[in-house]
C-alpha cells in the first residue's frame, strides 16, 4: 500500500467510533421520522374513514305528537 493510502486507513480508522455514531444516529432518526409519517397516515385514512362512514348513515327522523303534554301544561299554569 502506498504512503498516502496508508495516512487515509489511519484517518478513517481514527474517527471511525465518532462515524459509526453519528451514521447510527442518522438512522434512528430516519426510522423514527419514517414512523411518524406512518402513523399519521394510519391515522388520518382511520378518521377520514370514520367519517365517511357518519356521513353516509341514513338518518332516523322521530315524530312525537305533544298536543296533550302542551295542554297539561298550559292548564298547570291557568
Amino acid at each position: 500500500m502506498s504512503q498516502a493510502k496508508v495516512d487515509q486507513y489511519k484517518k478513517e480508522k481514527a474517527n471511525r467510533k465518532e462515524t459509526m455514531a453519528k451514521e447510527k444516529r442518522q438512522r434512528m432518526i430516519s426510522r423514527i421520522c419514517w414512523s411518524v409519517a406512518g402513523v399519521v397516515l394510519v391515522a388520518w385514512i382511520g378518521v377520514s374513514s370514520v367519517n365517511f362512514v357518519k356521513d353516509n348513515r341514513p338518518v332516523e327522523t322521530i315524530y312525537v305528537d305533544t298536543a296533550e303534554l302542551d295542554g297539561y301544561l298550559n292548564s298547570l299554569y291557568e
